[in-house]
C-alpha cells in the first residue's frame, strides 16, 4: 500500500531522505511536495504523533531538515524549505488519518473513475481493511460507499465549524500551564504618588 505523503517519483525521493530524521526526532511526516516557480518550494508537514505541533517543533525540524538535505543535497537548484503543521483543514495521507478524523467532513478525489466520478464529498466513516469509508448523499439518501485507498489521488478535510471546535478543543487540553512559572499578581490597593 501507497501513502499519499508523496506523490511524484522527486517527492518519494526526497521523503526518504528527511523522514528518518523526522521520525528520529519523534515526530511524522504528513506531506512532502516539491513545488516549482521561479524558486522552487519544498513543502514539509509534520506533526506529533498524537496529533499537533507548535512553533518550536517545526523550527527545530527545519534545522534538522536543512542539515540532511546541505548534505545529501537532492535538489540541484536553489529552493525555498518551508516546514508547517497540517492545519485545521488539513490532507489526509495516510490510512491511519482517515480513522482519526472519522465523523468529520472530507472531500477525496480518486485517480479513476468510480462509479461515474472521481470527486467524493461526505463524512467520513473510518475505515476498512484498505479502503477508506465515507458517507455521501446519493439521490438524496446518505449512502457509506469504501474507497480503495490506493486509488485515492488526494484527500483533505473541510473546514467546518464542528471540525474548528474539535481542533480548539484538543489544543486546549494539549495545553498544560505550569502556573508556578509565572509571577503572582500582588493587588496593591494604594497608590503610589
Amino acid at each position: 500500500m501507497t501513502d499519499l505523503v508523496a506523490k511524484t517519483s522527486i517527492d518519494q525521493r526526497l521523503a526518504e531522505i528527511v523522514r528518518p530524521a523526522i521520525e528520529g526526532m519523534g515526530y511524522e511526516l504528513v506531506r512532502l511536495r516539491l513545488m516549482g516557480g521561479n524558486t522552487p518550494t519544498l513543502q514539509i508537514m509534520a506533526e506529533k504523533p498524537d496529533g499537533g505541533i507548535e512553533v518550536d517543533d517545526l523550527a527545530e525540524i527545519n534545522t534538522a531538515v536543512s542539515a540532511v538535505l546541505d548534505v545529501e543535497d537532492p535538489i540541484t537548484e536553489n529552493y525555498t524549505l518551508e516546514v508547517s503543521s497540517p492545519g485545521i483543514d488539513r490532507p489526509l495521507t495516510r490510512l491511519k488519518d482517515f480513522d482519526t478524523w472519522d465523523g468529520y467532513v472530507a472531500k477525496i478525489e480518486t485517480s479513476e473513475m468510480i462509479d461515474g466520478r472521481k470527486r467524493f464529498k461526505g463524512v467520513l466513516a473510518g475505515t476498512e481493511g484498505e479502503e477508506v469509508l465515507i458517507e455521501i448523499e446519493d439521490q438524496g439518501e446518505p449512502v457509506t460507499i469504501g474507497l480503495t485507498f490506493d486509488l485515492l489521488a488526494d484527500a483533505k478535510l473541510v473546514l467546518t465549524d464542528e471540525l474548528i471546535r474539535e481542533t480548539l478543543r484538543q489544543r486546549k487540553h494539549a495545553v498544560d500551564i505550569d502556573e508556578t512559572q509565572f509571577d503572582d499578581i500582588l493587588n496593591d490597593s494604594s497608590e503610589e504618588d
